[in-house]
């Protein structure tokens, strides 16, 4: 992400904002209008005409400025900022100078763009439904759109005159799919008969009859045939009895027709994934966090369909290793942008900022009521709009907190409540790691899922704190996402007062050792083989298995792996030096050939196996078949063709039969067989 210097236009808005330019640095630089949309549209037109970037400090008129541009400068590069309902519009007493400031300079950052996938509907839409309002809807769709009706009870439908759609009836078994690719499964599948009269009549009904379709009306009532309804695009579900919004499902689909671009919202890295390893499964923190089953098992990895996803990025944010990664926009541009909200507050002359991240349109909406019905925002809130707060890992809170925030305040809508556990998860391994170097963390953290602004505006005033958690410092969040995490975290416990180097967490963490039993481990190194980040080694010298704990991801592959089940893991931060570093976890001294002396196995394995194996198997009934289990394996095959009853052992080759045989048993007088007896 860079910042790109803009002209900054502002606007006091008929100067119902105490703006004063001077006191927003390079910002204010700029005469301050009044009525730029209006009566100094001039103003904005002699600007775009300079082919300069501009960023115009007002969201409301975007349209019309857009308009003007487009006609008179299409080229101009024009970005937005409501500095007025985020901050200008604000108690007398507030000071919104350094928020604006701040405002200004995140608005001044381009994050990477996510990469896109194309979309192509063509308009084939199922309605679903009972009676006249599956009917209606239908009747209302049909010619923008290729309508095929499916109800589900028709006592009480009046059929048109004109048969201008199919119609059929049944039960919506399942859909899948997504936007313009559902597939859907019908049982009661009938046709009407053209010849129905009073009440419509059908064919023969059967059970699991297929099609698929690009967009879905669903005006059923009870559980939806599909996962996460409110997140798949393509599918609107609405109650019958509202007509509102049955009105705003039918709007919406109307322009579904064509190709569509949609954000790939993650990514996915399979070569650091945790997720499994010959058939055992380890980490499933994707597969449980995800609402709308876009992430499904494909044998030891995962896959994620993003047709289906609908952004949330819990996945990428309860990942331990980064295999699911966030890019709408990425960690690093995210994290800048906090950076560059708090920075630009600070050094305005704000204190105390607290970080309001919430999601587009929902928290925008929410805090244009404030503004305009009451005092607005606290001047030391500073909002952060995201497409989902659950999108938030615990690597970008600490960063939040390293970079001046007193306060994080998460607000979702109240229909997600039921998708906020990974995120919660999250805030518990930030605030084990900031409770562990010493901070107090009562308040620190807050999820708000409501739709009331005045318990947001109580939100966002309670709990102030004095100062913020650590003495603002920003870092390079470059790399992956436990890279950015470790920076965080060592930037954290540098600025602690007597911080252990060792923090417990939540058994949730993607941080931890792995203990070993010894007294049961045989050192077969299936652990060393399961482990999906190295993080676990052997030594090809001796019988020996080693742990680097910085590396460990407390998947539990080698846990499930381990035959003996001996391994245990344990969630905690080790900031010692010692953490970089192979750790021996059990080693023991090699057993060595007793014909050749080379070492191979462990002394535990070979005596416990003698033990087992000696007088009790029938291979192993002799001394010197028992000795064969301290031999390495080529002195154990060496010494199995030197067994007399060797059962692999096969008869010498006969000797062959000469003329000089047969002319010497003639002079002696014997026959051929006596005379090979005897020679």
């Amino acid at each position: 992400m860079g910042m790109k210097r803009r002209r900054v236009l502002l606007c006091n808005c008929e100067r119902t904002m105490a703006l004063d330019p001077g006191r927003l640095g390079a910002f204010g630089e700029e005469p301050l209008h009044s009525h730029l949309c209006r009566t100094q549209l001039d103003a904005f037109e002699k600007a775009i005409r300079t082919g300069e970037p501009l960023l115009v400090a007002c969201t409301q008129e975007a349209p019309l400025f857009s308009e003007v541009a487009g006609e008179q400068a299409p080229e101009a590069d024009i970005a937005f900022a409501n500095i007025r309902e985020r901050a200008g519009w604000c108690a007398s007493d507030t000071d919104p100078h350094p928020k604006i400031a701040a405002l200004l300079a995140e608005a001044m950052l381009e994050p990477a763009p996510a990469p896109l996938r194309t979309v192509e509907s063509d308009g084939l839409c199922l309605v679903y439904g009972a009676g006249q309002a599956a009917i209606d809807a239908a009747r209302e769709l049909e010619g923008r759109l290729s309508v095929t009706l499916v109800l589900s009870e028709a006592e009480d439908a009046l059929l048109p005159a004109v048969a201008d759609f199919p119609v059929f009836s049944g039960r919506l078994r399942s859909a899948a799919g997504s936007f313009g690719g559902f597939d859907v499964v019908v049982d009661g599948y009938a046709q009407l008969l053209p010849s129905s009269r009073r009440t419509p009549q059908f064919g023969l009904p059967r059970d699991g009859a297929r099609a698929r379709c690009s967009l879905i009306l669903d005006l059923s009532e009870g559980t939806a045939p599909i996962a996460a309804p409110r997140k798949r695009d393509g599918y609107f579900r609405a109650d019958p009895r509202d007509p509102a919004a049955v009105a705003r499902a039918i709007f919406a689909l109307s322009d579904m027709v064509g190709t569509f671009e949609k954000p790939f919202y993650v990514g996915y890295d399979a070569d650091i994934c945790a997720h499994g390893r010959s058939g055992k499964v380890g980490c499933s923190n994707c597969l449980d966090a995800c609402p709308a089953g876009a992430i499904t098992e494909d044998g030891d990895r995962i896959a994620v369909d993003a047709g289906i996803c609908g952004g949330c990025g819990s996945c990428a944010a309860h990942c331990p290793t980064g295999a699911v990664f966030y890019q709408y926009p990425g960690r690093g541009d995210q994290i800048r942008r906090m950076q560059t909200l708090l920075a630009s507050y600070r050094e305005a002359g704000g204190k105390n900022p607290v970080l309001l991240l919430h999601e587009d349109p929902h928290g925008t909406e929410m805090i244009s009521a404030l503004a305009r019905f009451g005092d607005g925002l606290p001047g030391n809130v500073l909002p952060l709009a995201m497409h989902a707060v659950t999108a938030t890992g615990h690597e970008q809170m600490l960063a939040a907190i390293l970079a001046g925030a007193s306060r994080l305040i998460f607000l979702s809508p109240p229909q997600k409540a039921d998708e906020l556990v990974p995120l919660q998860a999250e805030i518990g391994i930030a605030s084990a790691l900031l409770a562990g170097m010493g901070h107090d963390t009562d308040g620190l953290f807050e999820i708000l899922s409501e739709s009331d602004p005045d318990r947001l505006d109580t939100a966002c005033r309670a709990k102030a704190r004095t100062a913020p958690v650590v003495q603002p410092s920003g870092f390079d969040p470059v790399g992956g996402k436990r890279d950015v995490a470790r920076a965080a975290i060592t930037a954290l416990l540098e600025r602690a007062k007597d911080a252990p180097d060792v923090i417990a967490l939540p058994d949730d963490a993607p941080y931890g050792r792995i203990k070993i039993d010894g007294d049961g481990c045989t050192l077969c190194l299936a652990c060393v083989g399961a482990c999906p980040v190295n993080a676990l080694s052997d030594n090809p010298d001796r019988p020996q298995v080693s742990l680097t704990e910085t590396a460990c991801v407390q998947c539990g592959l080698c846990a499930a792996t381990c035959p003996e089940k001996v391994i245990t893991l344990e969630a905690r931060y080790n900031a010692d030096d010692s953490a970089l570093r192979p750790a021996v976890l059990h080693e023991e001294e090699p057993a060595l050939c007793t014909r050749c002396g080379k070492p191979f196995g462990t002394q535990s394995s070979i005596r416990r196996i003698s033990e087992r194996l000696s007088g009790k198997h029938w291979m192993f009934q002799r001394p010197e078949q028992v000795a064969l289990i301290g031999m390495c394996d080529d002195c154990r095959v060496a010494a199995q063709w030197e067994v007399g009853d060797n059962p692999m052992k096969v008869a010498g080759r006969p000797r062959i039969t000469t003329t000089d045989d047969y002319l010497s048993a003639e002079k002696s007088g014997l026959s051929i067989d006596d005379f090979l007896k005897d020679n």
